[in-house]
């Protein structure tokens, strides 16, 4: 089922205005700080709004991993595949990752001079969650948009990470307009044309947005990218860190396509399985703008991975699009790899297909979106 949040321009200033009350009223609409331009603006206003991801990029942004009471033995791992997702990208496009500056020379011995190093208090790695969300407008202008980030409902220390947006931001030398919402990048996907896509597990939830209900949390985020509605589906809270992101289970190739992850087998009351099998009935309810239904495209999951922890997450759709190319995981499960890259090549027919072993991000729970962050040409 979907909510549409769609509003004429001439009538978003009062819808907003009752939003940005009840943020306020819940004490999520938090004071300005100094990086940020302004809180519960509509940008759609100021003529601003998120691209799609296959626009053209002026850069990719990512994190460089430090902290061992995070990652633990793992670090070591983490960092080179870190490093080896920022060099693949790096050959389609500008690369900045910030690094804390006790690990300036770690970053530095793996990526050498093809990455520029970023001094900045990273916690962890997903750049997807942790960064600014980039806005551009018809005129050629560059903005920054937040939502705040605590550690996905409190689950891993993030005093750094909390700050990262506000400091890219910074960097950039562009205007930070704050949502007033607790959440992440990768709990929201844009078609560049209007539409986000968004699971309520982690959004309309307390660990983030205490007492904030579906509509009002959606006229906020659509509010803040510039987009004129918000479809939902279920997502699942509690199953991982992240509540059930949306860029795990499906994703926009087109205004009218939607790419969605599909189980291997179907195993009822298996919950990833039901998941999956929930996520494709519900985006099949779903209409685009014209009144269609979405053209939905199921990546199957691999049979076998290479890993078997329970946090791994064995997803395709997690893939990024840079210029020029998909950058994407295989799993070791050569029938199921070379499935999924063909789907994903057939959608992007103008783009180089590369794909690589992350499985030690991906027993971390995340993939290479979750790594990833796009700044947008303007």
């Amino acid at each position: 089922m979907s909510v549409d949040h769609r509003r004429r321009r001439l009538l978003r200033a009062g819808a907003l205005g009752a939003a940005a009350a009840a943020l306020a009223g819940c004490g999520l609409l938090l004071g300005e700080d100094e990086a940020v331009s302004s809180v519960g603006v509509d940008v759609g206003a100021l003529g601003f709004r998120m691209p799609a991801e296959e626009a053209p990029h002026a850069a990719t942004w990512m994190c460089f991993p430090g902290r061992s009471d995070v990652w633990d033995i793992d670090l070591p791992d983490v960092q080179r595949t870190i490093a080896e997702i920022g060099l693949t990208i790096a050959a389609f496009e500008p690369v900045r990752m910030l690094v804390r500056p006790s690990d300036r020379d770690r970053a530095a011995d793996l990526v050498g001079a093809d990455i520029e190093l970023i001094d900045a208090p990273v916690d962890d790695l997903w750049a997807r969650d942790t960064l600014p969300l980039f806005l551009t407008s018809d005129d050629g202008r560059l903005a920054a948009a937040r939502v705040r980030f605590n550690g996905w409902g409190g689950k891993q220390v993030h005093t750094g990470d909390e700050t990262l947006a506000a400091l890219v931001a910074d960097v950039v030398g562009v205007d930070l307009y704050d949502s007033g919402l607790v959440g992440e990048g990768g709990g929201l996907e844009t078609d560049g044309d209007g539409t986000l896509l968004a699971a309520r597990s982690s959004w309309v939830i307390d660990n983030r947005n205490p007492g904030l209900d579906e509509a009002t949390i959606g006229e906020a985020l659509a509010a803040t990218l510039g987009a004129d509605r918000v479809l939902w589906v279920d997502g699942i809270a509690g199953a991982d860190i992240t509540d059930g992101h949306i860029d795990t289970l499906a994703r926009f190739t087109e205004p009218g396509v939607i790419l969605h992850e599909f189980p291997a087998f179907s195993e009822p009351g298996e919950l990833w399985s039901d998941v999956a099998d929930r996520t494709a009935e519900e985006l099949a309810e779903l209409r685009t703008l014209d009144g269609d239904p979405y053209e939905l495209v199921a990546l199957t999951q691999p049979t076998s991975v290479r890993r078997s922890n329970p946090e791994f997450l064995p997803s395709y759709v997690n893939y990024y699009l840079c210029n020029g190319a998909v950058v994407m995981t295989s799993f070791g499960d050569d029938d199921a790899d070379r499935l999924a890259q063909e789907q994903i090549g057939a959608r992007y027919p103008d783009r180089e297909i590369v794909a690589l072993d992350t499985d030690p991000v991906a027993a971390g729970g995340g993939g290479i979106h979750c790594a990833t962050q796009q700044q947008p040409a303007v």
